[in-house]
């Protein structure tokens, strides 16, 4: 699975945080890695948090998956870490979702997920 991070100029890390981000997608993500071909980590500041005043902080994660449209979710948090934690469960979440469609009730392949052989033979 491809990680990529991005990061705009306002939030410090560099490197390390690029490491400290792969490593938790390629742990969150473990069981869904034969599906998941690249995820990218989209960290950027934000307004100031109306409850607080400090600046926020928001992660955005994009994920393709084999076959499936791409899934992309976000959060904002006061704090780097927090926002990235959020928005990293809830790609965990949508990505399940979206590859349970793909699956009928009984576990098997769903009509949904197969392109139809007979349409690219013409």
């Amino acid at each position: 699975m491809q990680v990529q991070v991005h990061t705009d100029d306002s939030i410090q890390g560099g490197d390390s945080l690029a490491q400290w981000a792969q490593e938790e997608v390629n742990a969150k993500l473990a069981r869904l890695k034969e599906h998941v071909v690249r995820v990218e980590v989209f960290f950027s500041s934000v307004d100031a948090t109306k409850a607080t005043g400090a600046p926020g902080k928001k992660c955005v994660l994009e994920t393709r998956a084999n076959g499936r449209p791409p899934v992309a979710v976000n959060a904002e948090a006061e704090k780097v870490k927090d926002a990235f934690t959020a928005a990293l469960e809830k790609l965990r979440r949508a990505v399940e979702t979206d590859l349970d469609k793909v699956k009928d009730k009984h576990g098997r392949e769903s009509v949904r997920g197969v392109e139809d052989s007979t349409t690219e033979a013409v």
